[in-house]
């Protein structure tokens, strides 16, 4: 998968990458909430974070609240490297749960002013091939 956190890579500073991961979550709100509600993004959000804990356990406490400073703590407190799989696992299962309830396409449509054009057909190619 093709990181939806751009230009950044694991030899960047971790301050640097979390920073971007939360802006792409204030783009990712921004984007959804007049379609989805913020309270469904924010509930995707939560589902996201408890999911991606099993695999990074010290994103746990990171779901409380309702704005992303939970998250950005977390983040900027671990190397660059994971903060950079962790952000990228986190939005690609929230990119998961929403093509569960909305179907591909419409999750494609939607998230194509969030992220890039390459990153949403990269989406979409993963869950036609795991069909």
């Amino acid at each position: 998968m093709s990181s939806p956190i751009h230009p950044f890579d694991k030899t960047d500073n971790a301050q640097q990458i979390a920073k971007a991961v939360i802006l792409k979550w204030h783009e990712v709100e921004l984007g959804l909430s007049p379609i989805i509600g913020r309270q469904g993004v924010m509930a995707l959000y939560k589902r996201s974070i408890q999911l991606a804990s099993r695999i990074y356990p010290w994103l746990a406490d990171t779901d409380r609240g309702i704005n992303f400073s939970a998250l950005k703590t977390a983040l900027e407190q671990q190397t660059s490297e994971n903060v950079l799989a962790a952000g990228n696992s986190v939005l690609q299962i929230f990119c998961d749960l929403l093509t569960t309830l909305l179907g591909s396409a419409l999750t494609e449509r939607l998230l194509l002013s969030v992220w890039t054009n390459s990153f949403v057909q990269e989406i979409g190619h993963e869950q036609q091939s795991a069909h």
